[in-house]
């Protein structure tokens, strides 16, 4: 049975519809944060001092931010790393030998310095106490500075 021109084109439309319908709900539920998530920092526990991998920001006496003068997107990682969300895991995850975690030292305000891992490709965290967080994909870029490539 051979189709027509015209059921052809219904065909293609009708294709294309569900196409753009599928593609408009995955972006919507990749951006999206898990309703799971929780902040990691609060006003109990609000972040004070941050270094990854020697990079640095700090919160000054007028309550304002400074980063490390390598850090080109100040504003955005810090805005980035006080509202972060994160999941938190019951089993530790499984990771690949390949994956490598950069040190974090987080000093939140009136306590002392705590060292966690970061693996950014997979969007795990490993707290000072061996607790496991997942951070959501639509975080995960913004919380590595961009560094000036000259310094």
């Amino acid at each position: 049975m051979a189709l027509t021109r015209r059921q052809w084109n219904n065909i293609l439309i009708i294709a294309s519809v569900v196409m753009i319908g599928l593609l408009t709900l995955l972006n919507k539920h990749t951006h999206d944060t898990p309703k799971e998530t929780v902040p990691l920092f609060d006003k109990q526990a609000r972040l004070a001092q941050l270094q990854l991998s020697g990079v640095w920001m700090t919160r000054n006496a007028r309550d304002e931010w400074q980063c490390d003068d390598k850090v080109l997107n100040c504003k955005q990682w810090v805005d980035s790393w006080l509202h972060i969300r994160v999941s938190p895991l019951l089993d530790e995850p499984q990771l690949d030998a390949s994956a490598k975690p950069q040190e974090l030292l987080l000093q939140l305000t009136d306590r002392e310095a705590q060292i966690w891992l970061l693996f950014v490709d997979t969007g795990l965290l490993k707290s000072a106490a061996g607790n496991w967080y997942q951070i959501p994909p639509s975080q995960r870029a913004s919380l590595v500075p961009l560094l000036n490539a000259e310094r």
